[in-house]
C-alpha cells in the first residue's frame, strides 16, 4: 500500500506539474541597457520582449515596441516607425507609458512634437534622468529607472521612480509589472479630473475593435493619407472587462481588470492590464477605445462619472503616492479564473 500510495502522490505531482509549467526550464530574462540609444532591451530566450526608450521627441520615457511571446508587434508602429495601414492620429500615443492630461494645469499626456512651438507653454514633460538597476535572471528581469516632471521653464514638479519587472510566467504568458512612485517637488502637485490618463498602451491595428468612420492611415509608401472606407478584415478586437462588459460599452466603466484580445498573423492574442487595490482611485476607470488606446485612468473621476463624483487629487511637496500596475501579455486563451487568479496574486504586492 505504500508503494502504490508514493506512486499515486508522484503521479498527481506529475500532473500538477506539467499544468502549472514546473518542468518546463524557465526562460531567460536579458535586460540590457544601451545608453548611446537612449533605450534599455529585454528579451526572452534571446527574442526582443520590449524596450524602455527615452529619445527627446516623444516627451515621456515608454516601453516599445511590445512584442507577442510568437513574435509579433502588439503595440503601433506609428509615430516612430512606418506601416502600412497604420492610424496616423494621436502622435503622442506611443508604446506603453504612464503620464496625465492636467497636472498643475499642464498637459502631460497630449504633449508631442506636433504640438506648435506657440502652444508649448500648456505642456509638459517627462525627462528620463537614470537607470538605476539593471538585472537579468531565469524567468525575471528588473529595471529601475528615476525621472523628473518639468514645466515647460524647467521646473520639476515630481520626482519618478518606476521599478519594472519583466516576468516570463511560461511560454505563452509573460508579464510587466510596473510600479512607479510619484513625489511632489513643487508646493502643491494637483492632478485635476481628466479623462486623458494614467497607464496606457496604443495597440496594433489589428487589436482596434471593427470601424465604419473615416480615418487617416499610413499608406505602403509611408504617407499618411484620408480613408474614407475601412477595412477590417483583419480587425479582430474586443475588450472584455472583470464584470463582463464587452466592446465599446467598456469606456468610462470601472474594474479591476481589463483585457483586449485578437489575432494577428494568427496568433491569438491577449493583452490584460490588472489594477492594484492600493492605488487612489481603485477600481479604476477605464479610458478604452476601439480604435487602439487602451488606457487605465484612476484620477479622471469626474469626467467618466458625468460629475457624480470628483477627486481632483493632489500631492503636498514632499508627499509621495505610489502607483501599481501589471500588464499581462498572452497568446494562450487566457479565461477569467486564470486572470482572476493573476490579479489577487498581484493584489498582494
Amino acid at each position: 500500500m505504500k508503494i502504490r500510495t508514493i506512486n499515486i502522490c508522484a503521479s498527481l505531482f506529475l500532473g500538477i506539474s506539467v499544468i502549472c509549467g514546473c518542468q518546463e526550464k524557465k526562460q531567460m530574462v536579458e535586460v540590457k541597457v544601451d545608453p548611446a540609444d537612449k533605450k534599455v532591451e529585454v528579451t526572452v530566450d534571446g527574442k526582443l520582449f520590449t524596450s524602455y526608450i527615452y529619445p527627446n521627441t516623444i516627451m515621456k520615457p515608454t516601453l516599445w515596441p511590445l512584442m507577442s511571446p510568437a513574435g509579433n508587434m502588439l503595440t503601433r508602429s506609428f509615430p516612430l516607425a512606418e506601416k502600412e495601414g497604420d492610424r496616423a492620429d494621436h502622435p503622442h500615443h506611443v508604446g506603453v507609458w504612464l503620464n496625465y492630461g492636467d497636472v498643475n494645469g499642464l498637459d502631460f499626456w497630449n504633449n508631442s512634437e506636433a504640438i506648435p512651438e506657440e502652444k508649448r507653454s500648456g505642456y509638459g514633460t517627462i525627462f528620463h534622468e537614470s537607470v538605476d538597476k539593471a538585472e537579468s535572471g531565469e524567468g525575471k528581469g528588473v529595471l529601475e529607472t528615476s525621472a523628473e516632471w518639468k514645466s515647460p521653464d524647467n521646473q520639476v514638479l515630481l520626482d519618478e521612480s518606476t521599478h519594472f519587472d519583466f516576468i516570463a510566467l511560461s511560454p505563452d504568458v509573460r508579464i510587466i509589472d510596473r510600479t512607479t512612485t510619484l513625489t511632489a517637488v513643487a508646493d502643491e502637485v494637483n492632478f485635476n479630473d481628466n479623462k486623458e490618463g494614467m497607464y496606457a498602451i496604443r495597440v496594433a491595428r489589428e487589436l482596434e475593435l471593427p470601424s465604419d468612420k473615416p480615418t487617416d492611415l499610413v499608406d505602403s509608401h509611408g504617407v499618411v493619407t484620408r480613408v474614407e472606407s475601412m477595412d477590417n478584415s483583419k480587425i479582430t478586437g474586443n475588450y472584455h472587462s472583470a464584470d463582463g462588459v464587452e466592446g465599446e460599452d467598456v469606456w468610462a466603466t470601472r474594474s479591476r481588470w481589463m483585457r483586449l484580445s485578437g489575432v494577428i498573423n494568427g496568433e491569438n492574442v491577449s493583452l490584460v492590464i490588472i489594477d492594484n487595490p492600493s492605488n487612489v482611485g481603485y477600481p479604476t476607470y477605464w479610458h478604452a477605445r476601439g480604435y487602439g488606446l487602451f488606457s487605465a485612468n484612476p484620477l479622471g473621476q469626474k469626467v467618466f462619472s458625468d460629475g457624480k463624483q470628483e477627486l481632483n487629487y493632489f500631492l503636498k511637496k514632499g508627499e509621495s503616492t505610489v502607483f501599481k500596475y501589471r500588464l499581462v501579455v498572452t497568446s494562450k486563451n487566457m479565461s477569467d479564473e486564470e486572470i482572476n487568479r493573476l490579479a489577487d496574486e498581484f493584489a498582494k504586492e
